[in-house]
Formats: structure tokens, C-alpha cells, sequence
């Protein structure tokens, strides 16, 4: 005579749904890889264990970012194009420019007569063997100022895509200045 009313599920199922079908679809969206991320980098991440130590190089700029750039043994249009984007480049940064150096890396076969003829006033830094390994496809790549190797731009073919390169890694440079308390 004494019996229970029975409990009404309705409730509980409702909260359930509510609470744990949000997380099982966020679930399936990741471990289908549904989801892209949210980075805003136009550069290509190295690793993070790659720096001037690490290649057995002293740091040139210590304290100071950087924009490497291997010069080839004959510097065709391709790498003029190149050397181009680096000083429009670094003229584009306007009141951060002295916060960046370019480093034009050369070997001892590298065409350093077309600095001249181009009139490029960047530094000159001897590389070596690794750093030399690394930069082979000559790409441009962005260094901290505690010597670390973060960001790289593959060549591309052509002077709308270096320009279109050259607005990325301005973009990119900016923002690291913004956020970087170093250097």
C-alpha cells in the first residue's frame, strides 16, 4: 500500500543527451579529422630543436632576429628574385627593421658578385657544412633571437609568387615581433 511513484527517466536521458552527446561528437569530428587548425603562420614550423648549436655555428646576431638566406653558386633569376624579396622585405618593416638582420650565408663557391650588382648592402656570413645541409632548396628562414630556426619559406617560381611569399612572411615576422619580448 505503500508504493513509490515511479520516476520519470525523461529528465535524466534529457540531461544526458545534453551534456554528453556535445563530447561525443567533438570526439568524432577530431579522431576523424574533421577539424583544421586554427594556425595563422604562413611559414612552414622546423623543428624545435634546430639551432645554431645544434649545427655547430656561432650565432652571428646574437640577440637579434634574422632572415638567412643561402646564396647559390650561380645565382640565377630564380635567386635574384630571391634576393629581391629579402631587401623589399626588410625595407617593408618600417619601425622594426632594426630589430631584424638579414644574413646572406655564402660558401666558398657561392656568387657573391651579384650582391654588388644588385645592390645589396645585407651581412655575409660563411656557412657551414650543416647549416649548408639544411638550406639546399634555397628557402629563406626565420631565426630568434636566441638562435633558434623557426620558420621557413620554400623557393617558389616566379615574381607574383615571391612577392605573394614576401607579404606572408612580412605578416609573419610583424606578428612574431609583436608577441616576442626578446630582441
Amino acid at each position: 500500500m505503500n508504493s513509490q511513484p515511479k520516476k520519470n527517466n525523461k529528465a535524466l536521458i534529457l540531461l544526458l543527451v545534453v551534456f554528453v552527446l556535445p563530447i561525443a561528437v567533438a570526439k568524432l569530428v577530431l579522431s576523424l579529422e574533421l577539424y583544421q587548425g586554427g594556425a595563422t603562420n604562413k611559414g612552414a614550423l622546423l623543428a624545435t630543436d634546430i639551432n645554431y648549436s645544434s649545427l655547430a655555428m656561432a650565432n652571428p646576431k646574437p640577440h637579434s632576429w634574422q632572415i638567412l638566406y643561402l646564396l647559390p653558386q650561380t645565382c640565377e633569376q630564380s635567386c635574384q628574385d630571391r634576393l629581391y624579396l629579402l631587401n623589399q622585405s626588410y625595407i617593408a618593416l618600417g619601425k622594426n627593421r632594426d630589430r631584424v638582420s638579414p644574413i646572406i650565408l655564402v660558401e666558398s663557391h657561392s656568387d657573391t658578385s651579384i650582391l654588388s650588382t644588385l645592390q645589396i648592402p645585407f651581412e655575409q656570413v660563411t656557412a657551414n657544412k650543416a647549416i649548408a645541409a639544411l638550406m639546399t632548396q634555397q628557402q629563406v628562414i626565420i631565426v630568434d633571437p636566441l638562435g633558434s630556426l623557426i620558420m621557413q619559406y620554400d623557393d617558389v617560381a616566379g615574381r607574383d609568387a615571391n612577392i605573394t611569399q614576401g607579404k606572408a612572411m612580412i605578416a609573419d615576422l610583424r606578428k612574431m615581433l609583436k608577441l616576442s619580448r626578446v630582441g
